[in-house]
């Protein structure tokens, strides 16, 4: 059998921050035995120790150590030559001393193995309890216990204990926000006659910033909504609620000029977040009648038109961002989306996904991705192009990648 000692040599949990005094701890302790196959089931068997290592090594012979199951003391069983002076000293060990919170328990769990000791656990003057016993070779150890010690143990499990409900609730919470978020994207798509479109969501956490939206603006009008809220997690997470609850509820009550409401959300947004707190975002209004878009873009990555004849047009920045200023104001452009035009918006968790090179997705990787499942519906096409993403970046995702693709019919 063989075993790798790198885990027990150091105790990681004891290492200082500083280099003023280099790392000393004691590393084992020689026991000699007489015979260590059957001085290693003892430890292994009848005391519960764990092997740390097992090996023969060239010119130095068989190195066999074991340790209990909780610290970092290590004992090194070494059997010497007969005649040798180690050899006389098989059986002389008097001082390895063991501590366990329990004595009681351990004598009469370790008695049940058949581990012989000198008397039943006794309490001293100095308190505590202890006992003594001997392994196969007469090597003699002392087991003992403390109130104090017992009494610490009791609190770290306490405290260990309290951690891990601690670290449950915190994790059933953010599920329960998970699914809560994810009620906030759309859960239905407003029918145009003339436009195919979905969108995607793909979170880097449990939850986060990234926000897509589909608003149903009356009269064949579809308010197509990206945007990328700044931080991550939690917090993110409720900026993304707060914009999506002030969006929809202004474009409820403006669906005339459904563009006209950015300057009421910028304003919310400014007066119930922090001074940090922004986002980009992109709302394209679509006008099924006319099979136009009319959009702002504050701040938020270029959207792209691939027109039926392969050529392609951004929709630049029209803006500065969402919830850094008072007073703000914006404008607006518009362009055609004619039948068999594809409509890209998207977040930088797409074009800043990046490989094991260190290379990142991009701009251009996107428009091929995109020109490549043109054909597809919408639906499809944005599925095949997150599936691009993460092909590119099977390493793991550092950051939401969020999609949202129409098409003219």
């Amino acid at each position: 059998m063989g075993n790798s000692p790198s885990r027990r040599w150091v105790d990681l949990s004891t290492l200082r921050s500083d280099r003023q005094n280099p790392y000393l701890s004691i590393q084992h302790v020689i026991v000699f035995v007489r015979d260590q196959d059957r001085s290693l089931r003892f430890y292994l068997d009848q005391l519960g120790f764990g092997l740390v290592i097992d090996n023969s090594f060239e010119g130095s012979g068989r190195w066999v150590a074991v340790a209990p199951p909780d610290g970092t003391a290590i004992l090194a069983l070494v059997s010497p030559k007969p005649g040798s002076e180690e050899y006389r000293l098989i059986g002389c060990s008097r001082q390895v001393v063991l501590v366990t919170e329990d004595v009681t328990v351990k004598f009469d769990e370790w008695s049940k193995r058949g581990v012989r000791f000198h008397h039943p656990p006794k309490t001293p003057e100095w308190g505590g309890m202890f006992t003594s016993f001997e392994d196969l070779d007469g090597n003699r150890f002392a087991l003992v216990g403390f109130d104090e010690m017992s009494r610490e143990i009791e609190a770290q499990r306490s405290a260990i204990s309290e951690k891990l409900e601690s670290e449950r609730r915190a994790a059933m919470e953010l599920e329960i926000a998970k699914q809560v978020q994810a009620r906030l994207f759309p859960q239905t798509l407003p029918p145009i006659r003339t436009l195919d479109y979905a969108g995607l969501c793909v979170q880097a956490r449990q939850v986060g910033g990234d926000y897509y939206d589909f608003i149903d603006l009356g009269e064949e009008r579809l308010g197509l909504v990206i945007a990328d809220i700044s931080g991550k997690g939690i917090a993110a997470a409720l900026l993304m609620a707060n914009l999506q609850a002030n969006l929809r509820s202004q474009c409820a009550i403006a669906l005339d000029q459904p563009l006209h409401v950015l300057k009421s959300v910028n304003r919310l947004f400014y007066e119930n977040t922090t001074e940090s707190a922004y986002t980009t975002l992109l709302f394209a209004e679509y006008d099924g009648k006319m099979q136009s878009l009319r959009y702002v873009n504050c701040g938020h990555l270029s959207g792209l038109v691939l027109r039926n004849d392969d050529t392609l047009e951004r929709l630049d920045s029209t803006c500065t961002v969402l919830g850094i200023f008072k007073q703000w104001d914006f404008s607006t452009r518009e362009r055609p989306l004619s039948a068999g035009d594809t409509f890209a918006l998207y977040t930088d968790g797409v074009t800043e996904s990046f490989n094991v090179a260190g290379e990142e997705f991009g701009e251009r990787r996107l428009i091929e991705s995109l020109r490549r499942h043109r054909e597809q519906s919408s639906s499809v096409l944005v599925a095949s192009i997150v599936d691009d993403v993460k092909m590119f970046s099977p390493h793991g995702q550092f950051d939401d990648i969020t999609l949202i693709v129409a098409k003219g019919r």
